[in-house]
């Protein structure tokens, strides 16, 4: 099992998202990227954190390879809004991958000229790429969110 790490907007719309994906073993949702140790919800909202709302995938790469992960994340938001997905807006919103070795930091670099270079987007793409840092889980009650709530969405057409 390996893992990848993305923030794409409202966590909630991307682990739902990714667990539709097959060879996704297990997701959870948290913060990544920031300076701020042990981060709450109401931490990282205030935009002082430098954290981003992340999913993290556990995924089998006998199943799903990371360029396949790479291509359900471009799918799923605007990687050309910088700090914002949808009426979400502010740094923990941003478009990023954040590598777990250098195989993925070349994949997702790669990735992501392919797609600038493809035409699919008129705009600049956002998308930060950097290392892996701390992850910290979001509390429970936002793991699995949509399936414990019932809603379908959080806004994003």
């Amino acid at each position: 099992m390996e893992k990848a790490t993305f923030g794409a907007g409202c966590f909630w719309h991307v682990e739902a998202a990714f667990q539709e994906v097959k060879g996704v073993i297990s997701t959870a949702v948290g913060y990544s990227g920031g300076h701020f140790k042990n981060p709450t919800y109401q931490d990282v909202c205030t935009g002082q954190t430098g954290h981003a709302e992340v999913v993290q995938v556990d995924y089998d790469p006998a199943k799903i390879s990371f360029e396949e992960l790479l291509e359900a994340f471009w799918k799923i938001h605007d990687p050309t809004t910088l700090n914002r997905q949808g009426p979400d807006i502010g740094t923990q919103y941003r478009s990023a991958i954040f590598f777990h070795s250098a195989a993925q930091e070349t994949a997702a670099r790669a990735s992501k000229e392919r797609l600038q270079q493809s035409g699919r987007f008129s705009k600049p793409i956002a998308t930060e790429i950097t290392p892996a840092s701390e992850f910290y889980r979001a509390e429970e009650y936002h793991q699995r969110y949509f399936e414990k709530t019932g809603h379908r969405s959080c806004g994003l057409t």
